[in-house]
């Protein structure tokens, strides 16, 4: 996107351009396994606090309703200590919930703590990459900008993406071979990637689908395989059961010639 800024004064009109970029915040945090990991055991641990919340105010529904079935019966004394404990649970209850989800709670600070690392890495990456294409401002889509419209083509988010990834792989590199090899990747641009990935993804496609043949032609096998055994072993159940007829025919006119002698 390019933005136009009028400067006038004593009759003469300057002009400055200004090239401005933007990225979606949200769609890079979706795309870092890191922040997805840790961003699923906070929606584990929230879950945990959203229960506790809810049983504690089951727990107070159930004193005020045992005491309205009971106040008949009991004495005043006794239904102002019951009406203190109702409300002194429920004043818990309510620190608890504001401890967990207030605006200073457990939640809110721990979200920062999650995303404030990625945050660091994506201005670190938007400044490198601001730098390169001679940005002069960058904003943040999903953040209240005001913004109404931008070209796609002015979307840095998968550079930043591509940076931040880079960068981790970096601290995973150990032999001078993928040192290279990564110095390689970085210096491809988005669209060189995007043709490299495309490739990889149609080679991937004709190995799945010649795994694909060569699993169906093994099946056909085995079950030839599994047909001639069973053919087999039907054979031989059938030698061995004429066999023992055979042999029981000899042993009893054995018996019936003993039997006559």
């Amino acid at each position: 996107m390019t933005l136009l800024i009028l400067f006038s004064g004593k009759g003469l009109q300057a002009q400055k351009t200004f090239r401005i970029g933007y990225v979606d915040m949200e769609y890079i945090l979706q795309n870092v396994p890191q922040y997805q990991e840790a961003s699923s055991q906070l929606d584990s641990r929230v879950q945990e606090w959203r229960s506790e919340v809810e049983a504690k105010k089951r727990d107070i529904e159930q004193m005020k309703s045992r005491l309205e079935n009971e106040r008949a019966l009991l004495t005043r004394e006794l239904i102002e200590e019951r009406e203190e404990e109702i409300a002194y649970q429920e004043e818990q209850a309510l620190d608890y919930q504001q401890k967990r989800f207030g605006p200073n709670g457990d939640y809110l600070i721990q979200k920062k703590q999650l995303v404030r690392p990625i945050q660091d890495q994506v201005f670190t990456a938007v400044r490198e990459i601001s730098e390169n294409r001679n940005l002069d401002m960058v904003f943040d889509r999903t953040a209240d900008t005001g913004m109404l419209y931008a070209a796609e083509e002015h979307d840095i988010s998968d550079q930043v993406l591509r940076s931040i990834n880079r960068a981790a792989n970096r601290r995973q590199i150990d032999s001078r071979q993928e040192r290279q090899e990564l110095e390689i990747a970085e210096e491809r641009t988005v669209e060189e990637d995007e043709k490299i990935n495309e490739e990889a993804q149609i080679i991937q496609d004709k190995q799945t689908a010649r795994e694909a043949i060569l699993a169906e032609r093994q099946r056909q096998r085995d079950s030839i395989k599994a047909a001639k055994q069973q053919e087999l072993e039907e054979r031989r159940a059938k030698i061995i059961e004429e066999r023992q007829r055979r042999m029981d025919s000899i042993r009893n006119l054995r018996k019936q010639k003993d039997t006559i002698n």
